[in-house]
């Protein structure tokens, strides 16, 4: 491998995601989350803290159906894609610049990290891969690891693996 481009980020939504829709049909969902870092001042001992907004657009068609679902205001999510510097030409001539974490094809995740009362779905996990494939079942936890068996949200089969499931590792 020569080059890899993988963001992974953990933080909350600031608002409600924002569902569009391209000229071509496909939906997409936008938003933001911030990512916090906390530290101890040196010189008073004051306790300070530093956030960062990302912005993440989710360009696969049923992971903003899950978005637009599970996700609000506060949800606590890990995201997983790929950063995308975007540029454009403003209308007043001068140049439009952003940078986003982008998920899309089979190349995205999100993981609700949260509680039910948290808005964040209890620890579920879906990636783009089995959104692709029209999944519904999720993992039930939030490290994307399989405890119990079933699917986990990576797209592998786990060793307590249903038989009524038509396919597994090998078959990818």
């Amino acid at each position: 491998m020569s080059s890899l481009n993988r963001a992974t980020l953990i933080g909350r939504l600031g608002k409600d995601p924002e569902i569009t829709r391209t000229g071509g049909g496909l939906m997409v969902a936008k938003f933001s989350i911030a990512t916090s870092e906390t530290w101890r001042d040196k010189q008073s001992g004051e306790k300070k803290e530093k956030t960062d907004w990302h912005n993440v657009v989710v360009f696969n068609e049923n992971l903003a159906k899950i978005a637009e679902q599970y996700l609000k205001k506060g949800s606590l999510v890990l995201v997983e894609g790929k950063i995308v510097n975007r540029t454009w030409d403003k209308p007043d001539g001068g140049k439009g610049y952003a940078t986003e974490i982008q998920l899309q094809g089979f190349d995205g995740k999100i993981t609700m990290l949260g509680g039910k009362g948290d808005g964040g779905g209890g620890g579920r996990d879906y990636d783009s891969e089995y959104a692709e494939r029209g999944g519904g079942r999720s993992s039930g936890n939030s490290g994307g690891s399989s405890s119990s068996g079933g699917f986990s949200g990576s797209g592998r089969a786990s060793p307590g693996l249903d038989d009524d499931i038509p396919f597994g590792p090998e078959m990818r």
